[in-house]
């Protein structure tokens, strides 16, 4: 049996458009790519919208889920550290805080709601016949039902790709995968390639994507919602999808998450669409390490207002430790924001002498630095500039303090004694390119409600 241990992280979603003209993926790659919607997992044109709950009942559960995920991020890169890089272990939460996908498999195609995560490489969708599997709205997908299906060998390289300890094969030598998740979710089937059809938002035309790795899960459970039907990996391993279509897209992609109020959607891109350029981008490396899927930056410190922060600050010390490359990952399910517990304990005692505010406790708990909101409605703090290597990233107030009870705003970064992460809150209104053959991630400020 082949093992592949993932975490889970972004989520993402197309609207499906009609009247639609197929294009292949060169010909759309010469048109400028293609690019689709994101939709938050929150938001009203999400399947796991839930109208009964408030604006602050949903964005605590985000916390939760983001607190949930930075455990299970954290796990997968301690154990990654003491394996080889072609095995790693990762845990996942449950669906945790950010977008949905829906795809088309096969030929003829079949719709797919799934969670696409650039902390995952393998996709996988539940098939028949299913010995076991979660609970789902929509039919299973049917592998004898398509022209295009093709089981994958197993001495094939794409098998091997799956970071096994040693493959199993079927009774016809097909590859066999095992997914196995931190809180006990599980994904076991075929490894197959197939026809992939992405709708395109932006024009009336929908791309293929042929000779897709992915694997058809017949036996799967756990924490997964009975709206979606799998996952689709946006990691940098060898066999996700932005690594299989590398070549053709050349190896771009890119997003722009609206602000959490914005009525519009989010979106995605692959190939020239994704490229981010302009007098104000600022861009940082990606750095190389185990596991390969996490997207590793440098930061060199944060910034309040004209005090520096730096990363290699030694508390209780007048010296400094050399910075570490690839000490934080730019993450897209994640919501907060965690920065190591010394360098979070500058930034809170620096913002605390710099607000003139009433402090007060967050009633659920979670945050360290809360006020209460002036009467006026507005909450003035110093800017906060996150100063990765080559680019220096300044966060809007918006997403830096948020209100997270009636008349309570709070600091939305977090102390982690272990990996620290970038989440998507502070992501929100930049365009973020991925330049995975220059090793690279652009930051350009904009408003994404706005067509890009």
């Amino acid at each position: 049996m082949a093992f592949y241990y993932s975490p889970l992280s972004l989520i993402l979603a197309t609207l499906l458009l009609s009247s639609t003209s197929l294009i292949s993926l060169c010909e759309a790659t010469k048109n400028g790519g293609v690019t689709v919607d994101l939709i938050h997992r929150d938001s009203p044109l999400s399947p796991f919208y839930d109208p009964s709950t408030t604006h602050f009942e949903r964005l605590r559960s985000s916390f939760r889920r983001s607190i949930s995920r930075h455990s299970a991020l954290s796990l997968a890169h301690s154990k990654s550290a003491s394996k080889s890089p072609d095995l790693f272990e990762a845990t996942l939460t449950s669906i945790g805080g950010a977008y949905l996908m829906k795809i088309n498999i096969g030929t003829p195609p079949v719709e797919i709601l799934a969670i696409a995560d650039t902390g995952s490489d393998l996709t996988w969708t539940q098939c028949v016949p299913c010995a076991q599997c979660y609970k789902q709205k929509a039919p299973l997908f049917d592998p004898t039902k398509t022209t295009s299906y093709r089981s994958v060998s197993c001495t094939s390289q794409q098998c091997q790709s799956l970071g096994a300890e040693g493959p199993s094969c079927d009774k016809s030598n097909g590859c066999l995968y095992q997914v196995r998740y931190g809180d006990r979710s599980y994904s076991n089937g075929n490894l197959a390639v197939e026809t992939f059809t992405f709708d395109s938002s932006t024009s009336n035309e929908s791309v293929v994507f042929p000779k897709v790795v992915f694997g058809c899960g017949h036996n799967n459970d756990g924490t997964f919602n009975e709206m979606g039907t799998g996952i689709v990996g946006l990691g940098g391993g060898a066999v996700s999808i932005v690594r299989q279509l590398e070549t053709t897209i050349g190896g771009k992609f890119s997003y722009c998450l609206t602000a959490l109020d914005s009525k519009s959607s989010s979106k995605i891109s692959f190939g020239p669409n994704a490229i981010v350029m302009g007098p104000n981008v600022s861009s940082t490396p990606i750095v190389q390490k185990s596991p390969d899927t996490f997207y590793y930056l440098t930061l060199d410190g944060v910034s309040v207002g004209n005090e520096a922060l730096a990363y290699n600050y030694i508390p209780n010390s007048n010296s400094k430790a050399s910075i570490k490359e690839g000490n934080i990952i730019i993450d897209s399910g994640t919501t907060l924001t965690f920065l190591p517990s010394f360098l979070y304990e500058e930034l809170e005692s620096t913002l605390e002498k710099s607000i003139s505010g009433n402090r007060v406790s967050d009633p659920q708990g979670l945050f360290g630095l809360c006020y209460e909101l002036p009467s006026t409605e507005k909450f003035n703090a110093p800017p906060i500039i996150a100063h990765f290597t080559g680019a220096d990233v300044e966060l809007t107030q918006e997403s830096t303090f948020l209100e997270v009870e009636k008349g309570v705003v709070c600091l939305t970064f977090m102390p982690s004694q272990d990996l620290a992460i970038f989440g998507n809150l502070h992501q929100m209104n930049f365009l973020i390119g991925y330049d995975l053959e220059n090793h690279k991630v652009g930051f350009l400020p904009t408003d994404c409600s706005r067509p890009q």
